[in-house]
């Protein structure tokens, strides 16, 4: 049977997102909208973190090669296809398949109106991410600019179910759990790189209330690590219980780009040689050559 037009179709309801999501996927490789990337993933033990080193094999890197480049200024995001819309979330945002996705199920949440991916997150932002959130317990990022690792300039959250293993929603939850209380925005030395992370405290399920604290979270984030007033690029991570905030300088090392799921302990790497580089160096240490070095600093509750 036909997935109807998302305009056909209610607004989401967050009980509904996952088999929402999981018709809109059968429906999407049905008709080929959905192309999924084929990878093999594995994984490399760095400092307690098992993070997820995924290759892509020679037959798919073949196939990106082939692939025609995005026309200069083309916005897939203005006119969403059909076939990929999972529903509308808000006024404001509606909820897409990732079409190339490389985990099952990554969703794009949408602003309707074309906003810059550089521009600061709102509160229409974390209450349409909050509402997907409540429906899937996952990870959620964003790549704020190209050297980020941000593929389109059309503002776009994303959200993930959770990478494990061992049900952690993502790899690095080995170094920041227990998170921190909400309000207090601290560091995990261990990480090597400059960041700052802070507790969201108990998930209410009220899309309004969660985004409010999400916010307030983000904001605190940004004033800690100095980035209040600038639009220097940056990756955000959030749970349900936790937010981590990276300032990004460069886009990649050794010829491996770098987005927010690496910071989650999730990389993508194009050939087996670099899969045998991340092993020699560290995913650690392949994140810290991507970000500022780490402050000898506490961080400063003032600088909010």
């Amino acid at each position: 049977m036909k997935t109807p037009p998302a305009s056909h179709r209610p607004p989401l309801r967050p009980e509904d997102l996952w088999s929402r999501m999981v018709s809109t996927t059968r429906h999407g490789l049905a008709t080929g909208a959905l192309q999924p990337i084929a990878t093999e993933c594995h994984t490399v033990e760095h400092h307690g973190v098992p993070f997820q080193v995924r290759v892509l094999g020679r037959v798919q890197l073949k196939e990106r090669r082939k692939q025609e480049p995005p026309r200069p200024g083309f916005d897939p995001f203005e006119n969403p296809e059909p076939d990929l819309t999972v529903g509308d979330v808000t006024p404001t945002h509606l909820c897409l398949l990732n079409k190339f996705n490389v985990v099952e199920h990554h969703l794009l949440i949408v602003t309707r109106a074309f906003e810059e991916q550089e521009s600061p997150l709102t509160f229409a932002d974390f209450e349409a991410l909050a509402l997907c959130m409540e429906g899937l317990d996952g990870l959620a990022f964003y790549n704020s600019g190209e050297t980020s690792g941000a593929s389109q300039r059309h503002k776009h959250l994303q959200l993930t179910p959770p990478l494990g293993p061992e049900g952690l929603r993502a790899p690095m939850e080995k170094l920041l759990s227990p998170p921190p209380a909400r309000g207090h925005v601290t560091t995990v030395p261990a990480l090597g790189f400059a960041h700052a992370v802070t507790g969201l405290g108990r998930w209410e399920g009220v899309p309004g209330e969660d985004a409010a604290r999400m916010l307030e979270a983000y904001e605190a984030l940004r004033g800690t690590l100095g980035m209040k007033q600038e639009l220097s690029p940056y990756n955000l991570l959030a749970t349900r219980d936790w937010m981590l905030l990276v300032p990004r300088p460069r886009a990649e090392a050794h010829g491996i780009n770098v987005n927010a799921l690496g910071f989650a302990g999730s990389l993508l790497v194009k050939t087996q040689e670099q899969m045998q580089q991340v092993g020699a160096l560290g995913p650690l240490e392949l994140l810290r050559q991507v970000s500022r070095p780490a402050s000898t600093e506490p961080p400063d509750p003032e600088a909010r």
